[in-house]
Protein backbone atom coordinates (compact mmCIF):
# COMPACT_ATOMS: atom_id res chain seq x y z
CA UNK A 1 0.00 0.00 0.00
CA UNK A 2 0.90 3.51 -0.08
CA UNK A 3 0.98 5.37 2.68
CA UNK A 4 -0.61 8.94 2.16
CA UNK A 5 -0.20 11.66 4.83
CA UNK A 6 -1.48 15.48 3.91
CA UNK A 7 -3.57 16.62 7.50
CA UNK A 8 -1.61 18.93 8.95
CA UNK A 9 0.12 18.54 11.95
CA UNK A 10 0.17 14.71 11.36
CA UNK A 11 3.33 12.83 12.78
CA UNK A 12 5.03 9.75 11.62
CA UNK A 13 7.10 7.94 13.87
CA UNK A 14 8.06 4.45 15.29
CA UNK A 15 6.30 2.58 18.41
CA UNK A 16 6.69 -1.18 18.98
CA UNK A 17 8.31 -1.86 15.46
CA UNK A 18 5.26 -0.57 13.56
CA UNK A 19 4.58 2.55 11.71
CA UNK A 20 2.78 5.09 14.15
CA UNK A 21 0.91 7.78 12.43
CA UNK A 22 -0.81 10.51 15.07
CA UNK A 23 -3.58 12.54 12.99
CA UNK A 24 -5.19 15.67 15.09
CA UNK A 25 -8.56 15.09 15.92
CA UNK A 26 -10.82 17.95 14.63
CA UNK A 27 -12.59 20.49 17.25
CA UNK A 28 -9.77 18.65 20.21
CA UNK A 29 -6.97 20.80 20.80
CA UNK A 30 -4.06 18.41 21.66
CA UNK A 31 -6.05 15.16 20.35
CA UNK A 32 -4.78 12.81 18.09
CA UNK A 33 -6.04 9.45 16.23
CA UNK A 34 -3.95 7.19 15.83
CA UNK A 35 -3.23 4.55 13.63
CA UNK A 36 -0.56 1.52 13.57
CA UNK A 37 0.77 0.28 10.11
CA UNK A 38 3.39 -2.48 9.79
CA UNK A 39 6.74 -2.03 7.40
CA UNK A 40 6.08 -4.99 5.32
CA UNK A 41 2.68 -3.46 4.33
CA UNK A 42 3.48 -0.35 2.97
CA UNK A 43 5.44 0.33 -0.34
CA UNK A 44 5.72 4.16 -0.70
CA UNK A 45 4.88 6.91 1.97
CA UNK A 46 4.05 10.39 0.68
CA UNK A 47 4.38 12.88 3.14
CA UNK A 48 2.89 16.99 2.33
CA UNK A 49 3.39 20.07 3.64
CA UNK A 50 2.92 20.41 7.32
CA UNK A 51 3.46 17.33 8.58
CA UNK A 52 6.37 15.59 10.07
CA UNK A 53 8.43 12.27 10.93
CA UNK A 54 11.01 11.47 12.96
CA UNK A 55 14.32 9.71 12.16
CA UNK A 56 13.29 6.32 13.41
CA UNK A 57 10.82 6.75 10.80
CA UNK A 58 13.23 7.19 8.12
CA UNK A 59 15.32 4.47 8.78
CA UNK A 60 12.49 1.59 9.35
CA UNK A 61 11.54 2.97 5.71
CA UNK A 62 14.98 3.00 4.09
CA UNK A 63 15.76 -1.17 5.80
CA UNK A 64 12.20 -2.44 4.53
CA UNK A 65 12.86 -0.50 0.90
CA UNK A 66 9.87 2.03 1.70
CA UNK A 67 10.86 5.55 -0.39
CA UNK A 68 9.48 8.37 1.34
CA UNK A 69 8.37 10.93 -0.86
CA UNK A 70 8.19 14.68 0.05
CA UNK A 71 5.36 16.62 -1.59
CA UNK A 72 4.15 19.88 -2.23
CA UNK A 73 0.30 21.06 -1.58
CA UNK A 74 -0.74 20.58 -5.53
CA UNK A 75 0.87 16.92 -4.52
CA UNK A 76 4.28 17.62 -7.33
CA UNK A 77 7.35 15.84 -5.53
CA UNK A 78 9.63 17.72 -4.26
CA UNK A 79 11.96 15.03 -2.88
CA UNK A 80 12.47 11.75 -1.46
CA UNK A 81 14.37 9.82 0.92
CA UNK A 82 16.08 6.54 -0.96
CA UNK A 83 18.36 4.22 0.05
CA UNK A 84 22.28 5.12 -0.53
CA UNK A 85 23.23 1.96 -2.55
CA UNK A 86 22.08 1.55 -6.24
CA UNK A 87 20.37 -1.86 -6.54
CA UNK A 88 21.64 -2.55 -10.13
CA UNK A 89 24.31 -2.78 -12.52
CA UNK A 90 25.87 0.84 -13.40
CA UNK A 91 25.71 -0.84 -17.20
CA UNK A 92 22.13 0.20 -17.47
CA UNK A 93 23.08 4.17 -16.88
CA UNK A 94 25.68 3.83 -19.51
CA UNK A 95 23.96 2.35 -21.76
CA UNK A 96 20.92 4.70 -21.20
CA UNK A 97 23.48 7.46 -22.02
CA UNK A 98 24.75 6.40 -24.90
CA UNK A 99 21.32 5.48 -26.24
CA UNK A 100 20.70 9.39 -25.95
CA UNK A 101 22.78 10.39 -28.33
CA UNK A 102 22.01 7.97 -30.91
CA UNK A 103 18.98 6.67 -33.14
CA UNK A 104 17.66 5.18 -30.60
CA UNK A 105 16.50 8.07 -28.23
CA UNK A 106 14.35 8.79 -31.59
CA UNK A 107 12.96 5.36 -31.63
CA UNK A 108 11.64 5.62 -27.69
CA UNK A 109 10.28 9.22 -27.97
CA UNK A 110 8.25 7.90 -31.25
CA UNK A 111 7.18 4.90 -29.65
CA UNK A 112 6.23 6.74 -26.22
CA UNK A 113 4.36 9.36 -27.83
CA UNK A 114 2.22 7.24 -29.77
CA UNK A 115 1.75 4.97 -26.72
CA UNK A 116 -0.01 8.17 -25.33
CA UNK A 117 -2.24 8.88 -28.08
CA UNK A 118 -3.45 5.65 -28.55
CA UNK A 119 -4.15 5.49 -25.20
CA UNK A 120 -6.08 9.28 -25.48
CA UNK A 121 -7.83 7.17 -28.28
CA UNK A 122 -8.67 4.10 -26.08
CA UNK A 123 -10.17 6.54 -23.50
CA UNK A 124 -12.55 8.43 -25.95
CA UNK A 125 -13.60 5.52 -27.52
CA UNK A 126 -14.71 3.85 -24.17
CA UNK A 127 -16.81 6.89 -23.47
CA UNK A 128 -18.23 7.33 -26.53
CA UNK A 129 -19.80 3.87 -25.64
CA UNK A 130 -22.17 5.54 -22.87
CA UNK A 131 -22.59 8.82 -24.62
CA UNK A 132 -24.70 8.05 -28.18
CA UNK A 133 -25.58 11.70 -28.45
CA UNK A 134 -21.69 12.89 -28.33
CA UNK A 135 -20.61 9.89 -30.27
CA UNK A 136 -20.30 11.63 -33.77
CA UNK A 137 -17.94 14.71 -31.93
CA UNK A 138 -15.97 11.78 -29.99
CA UNK A 139 -15.54 9.88 -33.20
CA UNK A 140 -13.99 13.06 -35.10
CA UNK A 141 -11.60 13.51 -32.23
CA UNK A 142 -10.57 10.07 -32.06
CA UNK A 143 -10.01 10.24 -36.18
CA UNK A 144 -7.51 13.64 -35.75
CA UNK A 145 -5.75 12.07 -32.72
CA UNK A 146 -5.50 8.83 -35.34
CA UNK A 147 -3.93 10.56 -37.91
CA UNK A 148 -1.57 12.25 -35.69
CA UNK A 149 -0.14 9.40 -34.17
CA UNK A 150 0.22 8.17 -37.71
CA UNK A 151 2.51 10.80 -38.16
CA UNK A 152 4.61 10.39 -35.07
CA UNK A 153 4.85 6.84 -35.97
CA UNK A 154 6.35 7.53 -39.37
CA UNK A 155 8.59 10.44 -38.35
CA UNK A 156 12.34 10.22 -39.47
CA UNK A 157 15.24 11.92 -38.63
CA UNK A 158 18.76 11.86 -38.28
CA UNK A 159 18.37 12.09 -34.69
CA UNK A 160 16.12 13.41 -31.61
CA UNK A 161 17.27 16.85 -31.86
CA UNK A 162 16.01 17.38 -35.57
CA UNK A 163 12.83 15.67 -34.27
CA UNK A 164 12.27 16.89 -31.26
CA UNK A 165 10.10 20.02 -32.33
CA UNK A 166 7.91 17.99 -34.75
CA UNK A 167 7.30 15.46 -31.96
CA UNK A 168 6.20 18.39 -29.04
CA UNK A 169 4.24 19.58 -32.18
CA UNK A 170 2.06 16.64 -32.74
CA UNK A 171 1.77 15.85 -29.32
CA UNK A 172 1.02 19.28 -28.44
CA UNK A 173 -1.61 19.17 -31.50
CA UNK A 174 -3.44 15.96 -29.91
CA UNK A 175 -3.43 16.78 -26.83
CA UNK A 176 -5.98 19.96 -27.46
CA UNK A 177 -7.93 17.88 -29.53
CA UNK A 178 -8.25 15.17 -26.54
CA UNK A 179 -8.38 17.89 -23.93
CA UNK A 180 -10.99 20.18 -25.48
CA UNK A 181 -13.33 16.45 -26.27
CA UNK A 182 -12.96 15.67 -22.08
CA UNK A 183 -14.45 19.33 -21.62
CA UNK A 184 -17.21 19.18 -23.59
CA UNK A 185 -18.36 15.55 -22.07
CA UNK A 186 -17.99 16.88 -18.23
CA UNK A 187 -20.80 18.35 -16.43
CA UNK A 188 -21.56 22.01 -17.52
CA UNK A 189 -20.60 23.34 -14.47
CA UNK A 190 -17.18 21.95 -14.51
CA UNK A 191 -15.82 22.49 -18.01
CA UNK A 192 -12.26 23.94 -18.86
CA UNK A 193 -10.10 25.25 -21.37
CA UNK A 194 -7.06 23.36 -21.88
CA UNK A 195 -4.82 22.59 -19.69
CA UNK A 196 -3.47 25.02 -16.90
CA UNK A 197 -0.46 24.28 -15.16
CA UNK A 198 0.63 25.73 -11.63
CA UNK A 199 -1.81 27.44 -10.44
CA UNK A 200 -4.42 25.33 -12.07
CA UNK A 201 -7.06 27.46 -13.01
CA UNK A 202 -10.37 25.22 -12.94
CA UNK A 203 -11.24 22.22 -10.64
CA UNK A 204 -10.35 19.68 -13.48
CA UNK A 205 -6.75 20.61 -13.69
CA UNK A 206 -5.97 21.05 -10.34
CA UNK A 207 -7.01 17.52 -10.07
CA UNK A 208 -5.07 16.47 -12.77
CA UNK A 209 -2.03 18.21 -12.00
CA UNK A 210 -2.29 16.08 -8.69
CA UNK A 211 -2.58 12.94 -10.20
CA UNK A 212 0.22 13.78 -12.04
CA UNK A 213 2.58 14.64 -9.28
CA UNK A 214 1.34 11.18 -7.51
CA UNK A 215 2.53 9.34 -10.62
CA UNK A 216 5.71 11.60 -10.92
CA UNK A 217 6.62 9.87 -8.09
CA UNK A 218 5.56 6.20 -9.17
CA UNK A 219 7.32 6.75 -12.23
CA UNK A 220 10.36 7.74 -10.53
CA UNK A 221 10.44 5.12 -8.18
CA UNK A 222 9.94 2.52 -11.11
CA UNK A 223 12.67 3.90 -13.07
CA UNK A 224 14.96 4.13 -10.40
CA UNK A 225 14.02 0.41 -9.68
CA UNK A 226 15.11 -0.82 -13.13
CA UNK A 227 18.17 0.83 -12.60
CA UNK A 228 17.29 4.05 -14.97
CA UNK A 229 19.01 7.88 -14.32
CA UNK A 230 15.84 9.52 -14.20
CA UNK A 231 17.75 12.40 -14.93
CA UNK A 232 18.67 11.64 -18.03
CA UNK A 233 16.02 12.17 -20.79
CA UNK A 234 15.65 11.71 -24.66
CA UNK A 235 12.94 14.19 -25.86
CA UNK A 236 12.95 16.32 -22.81
CA UNK A 237 16.79 16.39 -21.71
CA UNK A 238 19.16 18.64 -20.37
CA UNK A 239 18.21 20.95 -18.63
CA UNK A 240 18.97 21.78 -15.28
CA UNK A 241 17.89 19.47 -12.23
CA UNK A 242 15.27 18.25 -14.35
CA UNK A 243 14.25 15.00 -14.03
CA UNK A 244 13.80 14.56 -18.07
CA UNK A 245 13.88 10.46 -18.26
CA UNK A 246 10.57 10.61 -16.04
CA UNK A 247 9.05 13.19 -18.03
CA UNK A 248 9.66 11.01 -21.34
CA UNK A 249 8.83 7.63 -19.06
CA UNK A 250 5.39 8.96 -17.95
CA UNK A 251 4.05 10.15 -21.41
CA UNK A 252 2.18 6.58 -21.84
CA UNK A 253 0.37 6.56 -18.50
CA UNK A 254 -0.89 10.10 -18.48
CA UNK A 255 -4.51 8.41 -19.59
CA UNK A 256 -5.04 6.53 -16.96
CA UNK A 257 -4.54 9.21 -14.63
CA UNK A 258 -6.73 11.21 -16.94
CA UNK A 259 -9.68 8.60 -16.71
CA UNK A 260 -9.26 8.72 -13.22
CA UNK A 261 -10.26 12.03 -12.40
CA UNK A 262 -12.61 12.47 -15.47
CA UNK A 263 -14.95 9.71 -13.59
CA UNK A 264 -14.64 11.48 -10.62
CA UNK A 265 -16.43 14.35 -12.46
CA UNK A 266 -18.60 12.60 -14.49
CA UNK A 267 -19.76 10.37 -11.34
CA UNK A 268 -20.69 13.65 -9.79
CA UNK A 269 -18.06 12.34 -6.96
CA UNK A 270 -16.14 15.83 -6.60
CA UNK A 271 -17.78 18.36 -5.09
CA UNK A 272 -17.40 22.60 -4.91
CA UNK A 273 -16.38 22.14 -1.62
CA UNK A 274 -13.51 20.41 -2.43
CA UNK A 275 -11.67 23.02 -4.20
CA UNK A 276 -10.79 26.79 -2.84
CA UNK A 277 -9.74 30.19 -4.79
CA UNK A 278 -6.19 31.19 -5.21
CA UNK A 279 -5.63 34.84 -5.86
CA UNK A 280 -4.44 33.31 -9.31
CA UNK A 281 -5.67 29.52 -9.36
CA UNK A 282 -7.51 27.17 -8.25
CA UNK A 283 -6.24 24.58 -6.03
CA UNK A 284 -7.60 20.51 -4.46
CA UNK A 285 -8.26 21.78 -0.15
CA UNK A 286 -7.55 18.87 2.11
CA UNK A 287 -10.81 17.25 1.77
CA UNK A 288 -10.81 16.68 -1.82
CA UNK A 289 -7.29 14.85 -1.73
CA UNK A 290 -8.33 12.15 -0.12
CA UNK A 291 -11.04 11.18 -2.05
CA UNK A 292 -8.91 11.48 -5.50
CA UNK A 293 -5.96 9.61 -3.80
CA UNK A 294 -8.75 6.66 -3.10
CA UNK A 295 -9.65 6.86 -6.40
CA UNK A 296 -6.26 6.57 -7.72
CA UNK A 297 -5.62 4.00 -5.30
CA UNK A 298 -7.90 1.87 -6.39
CA UNK A 299 -7.92 2.66 -10.69
CA UNK A 300 -3.72 1.78 -10.34
CA UNK A 301 -3.32 -0.90 -7.15
CA UNK A 302 -7.30 -2.56 -7.10
CA UNK A 303 -8.27 -2.93 -10.58
CA UNK A 304 -6.47 -5.34 -12.61
CA UNK A 305 -6.05 -5.43 -16.53
CA UNK A 306 -4.60 -7.97 -18.98
CA UNK A 307 -1.42 -7.33 -19.40
CA UNK A 308 1.17 -9.71 -21.66
CA UNK A 309 -1.51 -12.51 -20.98
CA UNK A 310 -2.00 -12.15 -17.25
CA UNK A 311 -4.02 -9.99 -15.14
CA UNK A 312 -1.81 -6.93 -13.54
CA UNK A 313 -2.59 -4.11 -11.55
CA UNK A 314 -1.20 -0.51 -13.22
CA UNK A 315 1.79 -0.45 -10.75
CA UNK A 316 2.86 -3.31 -11.63
CA UNK A 317 3.00 -2.49 -15.39
CA UNK A 318 4.82 0.67 -15.20
CA UNK A 319 7.56 -1.54 -13.30
CA UNK A 320 7.42 -4.13 -15.70
CA UNK A 321 7.49 -1.55 -18.37
CA UNK A 322 10.59 -0.02 -16.86
CA UNK A 323 12.41 -3.19 -16.57
CA UNK A 324 11.96 -4.24 -19.74
CA UNK A 325 13.19 -0.99 -21.22
CA UNK A 326 16.42 -1.23 -18.91
CA UNK A 327 16.76 -5.04 -20.57
CA UNK A 328 16.41 -3.30 -24.09
CA UNK A 329 18.96 -0.67 -23.67
CA UNK A 330 21.52 -3.57 -22.48
CA UNK A 331 20.65 -5.52 -25.22
CA UNK A 332 22.39 -5.09 -28.26
CA UNK A 333 19.89 -3.17 -30.45
CA UNK A 334 19.38 -0.97 -27.53
CA UNK A 335 15.88 -0.52 -29.19
CA UNK A 336 12.24 -1.06 -28.85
Amino acid sequence: MDLYINTRGSYLHVKDELFEIKIPEAGKKGAYVKHHIAARKVRSIILSQSSALSTDAILLALKNNIDIIVSEWNGQPVGRFWHSKHGSTSRIRKEQLEASKSEAALVWSRRWISAKLRAQSELLKNLARHRKKKREIINESIGRISSLRSKVSELHARNIEEAAETLRGLEGTAGRIYFETLSRLMPGRYRFSGRSMRPAQDPFNACLNYCYGVLYSKIEKALILAGLDPYLGFLHRDDYNQKSMVFDFIEPYRPWADEVVFKLFSGKQMKDAYFKELSNGVSLDDDGKPVLIAAYNKFFEEQKIRYKGRNQNRHNIIQFDAHAFANQLISKSGTP
